[in-house]
């Protein structure tokens, strides 16, 4: 259990940051000075550090000194391209207070922000999106795993037959980013709600970047654009079967002939017994969202039953697996 929080903590003091300015191994009372923090908790935090092989230490004559391992450098640092610190202050900060009260997510199988922020559960996104800071959380956070994933589900299938297509729920747009890189010929539109999207344009988006553009709305309630590739990554694992449905029968609608619904999950296995990562996911739906991981099967018949057909199933051996569906 503390494992997690250990990672948190010396990335929310700037310990990694820190170790990489420094372009060399510090004392822990350096860098618990540097840091503003008391000398026995930084080293503590360091030595634990260094257990979960975060941190490296060297045992001079001067004491022990610290640096960091390459993990650290490449994932735990603000200023790496591949950095995952958003999602980390994210889940420590919003995921976990959740998690706190899975225990009553079990019994009452609901998410539980009425309980860890006092606001109502009814609407999913509007208490993730509950202030602009925590909607900025929570997009940088999605960005950061695109950087280290996104490449690998949109080359799991061939899509550059596909000019025209439309990121539902595109958040943050660091996929639409790596779409456009790998397929320059294509246009992506991201489609969110307006808030999110006034945010994107100022924040993620270059203003020079004009092969991505932008429409605003919600995807329940109004109308979705005409399109040859709809993406949704990491949606349908929000709702239940019903909005799914839903949601890919007006997807299906919009879609032009001969295009495709690409689906972003993480896959459980057929019976269900793995992967663990998956697994907990689901457990994270449960007190996050309305929503579950599925298994190849079942996001297979949702696609069937919107009038999706020719069902593809990719797995990338990372954290998101691919389904392709064809109109």
């Amino acid at each position: 259990f503390p494992y997690p929080q250990v990672m948190f903590t010396a990335c929310e003091l700037g310990v990694f940051d820190l170790l990489l300015e420094s372009r060399g191994p510090l004392s822990s009372d350096a860098i618990a000075a540097h840091l503003g923090t008391s000398t026995t908790g930084m080293e503590r935090l360091l030595d634990a550090c260094v257990g979960l092989k975060l941190l490296a230490v060297e045992l001079t004559q001067e004491g022990a000194l610290y640096r960091n391992t390459e993990i650290s450098n490449i994932y735990l640092t603000k200023s790496s391209p591949k950095s995952q610190y958003h999602i980390m202050m994210y889940y420590s900060n919003t995921v976990y207070l959740c998690w706190h009260y899975l225990a009553d997510a079990v019994r009452e199988g609901r998410n539980q922000y009425e309980r860890a922020f006092g606001i109502s559960s009814k609407d999913p996104f509007g208490a993730m999106y509950r202030s602009e800071e925590e909607m900025l959380k929570f997009m940088a956070g999605q960005n950061s795993v695109w950087s280290i994933c996104g490449r690998d589900v949109l080359a799991a299938f061939d899509l550059s037959p596909f000019r025209q297509i439309c990121d539902l729920g595109g958040g943050g747009g660091a996929l639409a980013q790596e779409c456009v890189s790998l397929y320059p010929n294509s246009t992506v539109t991201i489609y969110d709600l307006p808030k999110v999207v006034q945010v994107v344009k100022e924040q993620f988006i270059p203003p020079e970047e004009h092969r991505i553009t932008f429409h605003e709305g919600d995807f329940f309630k109004d109308s979705i654009p005409e399109a040859e590739l709809y993406i949704l990554s990491k949606i349908l694992h929000d709702w239940d079967d019903d909005k799914c449905r839903q949601l890919l029968a007006k997807v299906h609608k919009a879609c032009k002939p001969g295009g495709g619904v690409l689906l972003v999950e993480s896959l459980l296995n057929e019976d269900k017994s793995g992967p663990l990562e998956t697994q907990l996911y689901s457990m994270n739906m449960l007190v996050q969202t309305e929503g579950k991981e599925r298994t190849a099967a079942e996001y297979s018949k949702l696609l069937e039953a919107a009038g999706f057909g020719e069902v593809q199933v990719k797995r990338t051996g990372k954290l998101y697996d691919a389904v392709l569906g064809r109109k």
